[in-house]
């Protein structure tokens, strides 16, 4: 049975926000034509940013609805996990996204900051592309990317 055709069966990430302290990037990945441009893509993490900005931000992921997408976000020190996902999506498969990318990126750096995520962009990249593959999750459950998965991309 092709995925292509049972779309209601398979959740959807449309982005994915890694931003730093100013709401600059430090890595991101779009699987959706929602927003066609750099332009576009700018525009929004910029708004995303400012309207989730607080000056007293929990550790804890928050979801919010934004320009009708369901926003998942957390932050750490000086970085700011976002995943988002279409208005219709399930907010726990969407968060379940949230907390297997930070796990993975927490097992991976020695300390979860922007010095060393901006160091190790190429392990952040590869926990990106093993949750989500064109916005469909990779496996049923999301899981940490550990380091047993770096030798693998080596070689």
């Amino acid at each position: 049975m092709a995925l292509s055709g049972s779309r209601d069966a398979c959740p959807m990430v449309k982005s994915i926000l890694l931003l730093d302290s100013e709401g600059k990037r430090v890595a991101v990945k779009y699987y959706s034509d929602d927003w066609p441009t750099n332009n576009a893509k700018l525009a929004f993490e910029k708004s995303l940013f400012t309207k989730t900005m607080k000056p007293n931000a929990r550790t804890e992921a928050e979801i919010t609805m934004f320009d009708n997408y369901i926003v998942i976000y957390k932050f750490i020190q000086d970085l700011h996990f976002f995943v988002t996902g279409g208005d219709d999506e399930n907010e726990l498969i969407l968060a379940s996204v949230l907390q297997g990318f930070f796990d993975s990126v927490s097992l991976l750096l020695s300390t979860v900051d922007k010095r060393e995520a901006l160091e190790n962009l190429d392990l952040i990249f590869l926990c990106l592309d093993e949750i989500v593959e064109k916005g469909f999750l990779c496996s049923g459950l999301v899981l940490p990317v550990t380091p047993s998965y770096v030798p693998y991309c080596e070689s």
